[in-house]
């Protein structure tokens, strides 16, 4: 097919890799703006905008679709003979009506669940933090409500134990670019099933003030949380007098004063928490990197309580 891809992070950018592979002509690429980031904070192309570049493919970056003026490079890119299909992955900007009318064959998302269970802008993080025992991809219908079009194909994957929101937006990047191949190459034959309203929930964007931990939640929530904050934002928790990064922990069986630092050596450091408590073994000072508990104790003076 001639299509055109809106997708802005890694997860879609593997996803318009393998579409380029399967032979699939991309006429535009749209992606998020520049952003700054690293320490520098110089501004940063998206992954989808550097692969597309290398590509030779055009690259449209709105800061947002609102005004019908900014539809005319979609609108032209749709025009006769131009692309039929619209495929999006984790674009980060709401597409309006107006917008998903262009393209003939209409507009298909990957998202990061089996959709009814968590819409919305982190389904990866909010599984995880929810102890979700599986997650996947469903390809869909994009219609005006969020994340609620019918649906082409889906597929499970199991949560690990040990899975944070990295790894696990790993495994579903590369499922995700599999099945979105599937699908156009099946396009004809696909059936949409509508979205139940059963089960039905929504992922709300992480905001940096969910990773200050609460020592009054039991150590298993929290241990979740050190997982699905992993890497953004990163918990937060107080130790030594100061705000430090957890990355990563266990919840292990021990009580004591919620907050209480109940051992601190090289197996990591134990803070009781509302119900049991939580075994930190990776943590990262205020402009440090990330260390080992054993690292991390050799600069802090940190006594149990």
């Amino acid at each position: 097919m001639r299509i055109l891809f809106a997708g802005t992070p890694e997860f879609a950018a593997r996803a318009l890799e393998a579409l380029l592979a399967a032979g699939h002509e991309v006429v535009l690429v749209l992606t998020q703006p520049d952003r700054p980031a690293g320490r520098g904070m110089a501004l940063q192309a998206s992954a989808v905008k550097k692969l597309a570049l290398a590509q030779g493919i055009p690259v449209f970056q709105p800061e947002r679709l609102k005004d019908p003026a900014t539809h005319e490079p979609i609108r032209a890119a749709c025009a006769e003979g131009g692309a039929e299909l619209m495929v999006v992955a984790a674009y980060g900007l709401i597409l309006p009506q107006a917008v998903l009318d262009l393209p003939r064959r209409g507009c298909i998302n990957i998202h990061a669940s089996l959709l009814p269970r968590w819409r919305g802008a982190a389904p990866i993080q909010r599984a995880i933090e929810a102890g979700d025992a599986q997650t996947g991809i469903t390809i869909m219908q994009v219609e005006a409500r969020l994340d609620a079009g019918p649906m082409l194909l889906a597929e499970a994957i199991a949560i690990d134990a040990e899975d944070s929101a990295g790894s696990l937006n790993e495994r579903l990047a590369a499922l995700g670019a599999r099945l979105v191949v599937e699908a156009l190459g099946r396009f004809d034959e696909l059936h949409p099933v509508t979205q139940s309203e059963d089960g039905g929930t929504y992922a709300d964007k992480i905001a940096k003030a969910e990773a200050w931990l609460d020592w009054k939640q039991p150590a298993a929530i929290l241990a979740r949380k050190l997982r699905a904050f992993n890497p953004f934002p990163g918990a937060v928790v107080m130790l030594g007098g100061e705000p430090v990064k957890a990355w990563r922990g266990d919840a292990i069986p021990a009580s004591g004063r919620p907050g209480q630092v109940l051992a601190a050596d090289t197996a990591g450091i134990v803070v009781a928490c509302g119900e049991g408590a939580l075994r930190l073994t990776e943590l990262q000072k205020p402009g440090g990197r990330r260390v080992t508990a054993a690292d991390f104790l050799h600069g802090t003076k940190l006594q149990p309580d």
